[in-house]
């Protein structure tokens, strides 16, 4: 048999951030006619294959959405299901995430949830802040929409108290004042299940990001599933803006200043 032809890219350059919309547990439990926690406990345990499969692939910042700020309005048993769930993670694979150098960061309102949560959370953002290798950041009580309204009362807090020139508001303006700050805007996102929307994730900070949505439910998107999304994206052609023949032959752009 011929070895199988290499896959076309017009994107060579690995994405340096993916942000991953984890759909699907409880559809996928549902399938199986299994509680919906148990398609969380499976999709949790997928999570830590795949955080092993970015840091492998050269990748150096993974955004997953693990609780929205809309998801209150699910069941209680369902949510605090959730909470113990995220609080185990914690617990079983904290020395593997700390031998693997990973910084985790969160993003979203954690003040919000049950302290049995919060807490060790926050010892663990504090005790991996030094680590290097990989930047984990987990969206918990988070939404984009919000996000958007807190960085908005910030810089109108600014300028009212003298601090910020109006005029001077320009995107590193908000862009400082966003929970992501400091880190780099996705290349990727990606939302599995077979859903076509972002569902307030990362609205701005997506604003150039290529988008592949998977079929398969979260717990079924294994690391074969990530080399797809992975080949998709490395088909697309990021412009910027620009055309094609720009973006293919750089050394021929003109900046305006130069035009």
């Amino acid at each position: 048999m011929s070895p199988a032809a290499p896959i076309p890219s017009a994107n060579p350059v690995p994405p340096r951030h993916i942000g991953i919309i984890m759909d699907g547990n409880g559809r996928w439990a549902a399938a199986k006619g299994l509680p919906r926690l148990e398609g969380h406990r499976r999709g949790a345990e997928r999570l830590i294959e795949i955080i092993d499969a970015c840091i492998d692939g050269g990748i150096s910042t993974l955004t997953v959405f693990a609780f929205s700020a809309e998801n209150w309005k699910r069941p209680l048993e369902e949510v605090s299901g959730l909470f113990k769930l995220g609080e185990w993670i914690l617990r079983a694979h904290l020395a593997r995430l700390e031998k693997r150098n990973v910084r985790l960061h969160v993003i979203g309102d954690i003040t919000a949830l049950p302290d049995f949560v919060r807490s060790p959370l926050e010892d663990v953002i504090r005790s991996s802040k030094d680590n290097t290798a990989f930047n984990l950041v987990v969206a918990l009580n988070y939404g984009a929409r919000q996000e958007i309204v807190a960085a908005a009362r910030s810089l109108a807090a600014d300028v009212a108290s003298g601090k910020l020139q109006a005029e001077a508001v320009d995107w590193a303006a908000v862009e400082a004042r966003l929970q992501t700050a400091g880190l780099p805007d996705p290349d990727l996102i990606i939302r599995t299940s077979g859903e076509f929307r972002l569902s307030n994730f990362l609205l701005l900070q997506s604003a150039y990001a290529e988008i592949v949505f998977a079929s398969v439910f979260w717990p079924d998107f294994d690391k074969a599933q990530l080399q797809l999304a992975l080949a998709e994206y490395a088909k697309r052609e990021r412009r910027f803006g620009m055309t094609g023949a720009q973006v293919q032959t750089p050394a021929q752009v003109q900046t305006p200043a130069q035009a």
